[in-house]
């Protein structure tokens, strides 16, 4: 199979009705170069896999994941297929517009840009419940990280491949794919691009997902801070407590003062002194642990349960 310039990566979970006509759309929009589609069915549970099976286009594949892993399995698990040059995420909703991605080509070739992020135009989707929370994580993202990106959420995005490749995506990091690209020494840059209504199907996203927004935020940076050297923040932090816990402990115990207030000092000192010690192994730890994510790289975070080239709509092996 010749190697496409472009592959367009779909995660899709319950998308029944949207596969056909977004696969339409991208055939129209990139019908002047050579391109491949990776749609990844995430364990939907409606008939999107039927639906997806029954489109005969040699441009199609199809990964059929074990069960509902969350959109970051799902995008790793599109991004680990594709071979393409460029590779760009769409969501499945039909929101995208996938007549935006050849200009945001344009713009990763002319600028030499590693990444090409969407920012929204009028937003069609539900303020209190998908924009405020966007405002407010993207406010966040441009205070404590320093990157200047109006619209982290968008999932319309153009990656030189090996940009995309080397982003480890866990958890639910899939939103701040563009901070990851970041911390990597990514050139990043942001265009206009379209927006649509949902039409078909209801939207996953709520208010529910803000606190794990803002935890995911904060695990990023420390992880930008101290993923190399954690000993820096807990040893830190431990030799702090160490010493001021061991200071008022002494002074009890040499000083002349043997007050009931006292005594509260040299219980305070004391559980610092614990506190101290906890974080200084914690630090530990964390540098062992650390040590064996580097090296465990190899893992997946998704099983592929089939694959399937819709010219045939028959299961193939994947590599």
């Amino acid at each position: 199979m010749k190697q496409p310039y472009v592959s367009v990566v779909v995660c899709a979970y319950n998308e029944a009705g949207n596969s056909k006509p977004l696969i339409a759309q991208i055939n129209a929009a990139l019908q002047t170069i050579d391109f491949e589609i990776i749609y990844v069915n995430d364990g939907s549970t409606d008939a999107t896999l039927a639906e997806l099976k029954s489109i005969r286009d040699e441009r199609l594949t199809i990964l059929d994941l074990q069960k509902n892993y969350g959109q970051s399995a799902a995008l790793a698990a599109g991004i680990d297929a594709a071979m393409g040059k460029f590779i760009v995420t769409m969501d499945g909703d039909q929101q995208n517009d996938p007549l935006d991605i050849l200009p945001m080509i344009r713009v990763a070739e002319d600028l030499d840009m590693d990444l090409v992020v969407g920012h929204r135009q009028h937003r069609q989707d539900n303020g209190l419940l998908r924009r405020f929370p966007s405002w407010l994580a993207n406010g966040l993202i441009r205070k404590t990280v320093g990157l200047r990106i109006n619209d982290n959420g968008c999932a319309l995005k153009v990656f030189r491949a090996d940009v995309a490749k080397r982003i480890r995506l866990y958890g639910e990091l899939h939103r701040f794919i563009t901070i990851l690209a970041h911390f990597d020494g990514a050139r990043i840059i942001q265009v206009p691009v379209r927006h649509h209504p949902r039409r078909i199907g209801q939207s996953k996203y709520g208010l529910g997902r803000t606190g794990r927004v803002l935890s995911d935020l904060l695990l990023l940076v420390f992880l930008k801070r101290y993923l190399n050297k954690p000993m820096h923040l807990f040893g830190g932090l431990g030799l702090l407590l160490l010493v001021s816990g061991f200071g008022l402990a002494m002074r009890f115990l040499w000083g002349s003062d043997q007050s009931m207030n006292s005594l509260d000092r040299f219980a305070l000192g004391i559980v610092w002194l614990l506190a101290g010690l906890q974080f200084l192994a914690f630090g530990l730890v964390l540098d062992l642990q650390m040590r064996t994510y580097h090296e465990s790289q190899g893992k997946k975070t998704y099983i592929v349960r089939r694959v399937y080239r819709s010219v045939t709509a028959e299961r193939v092996p994947l590599f």
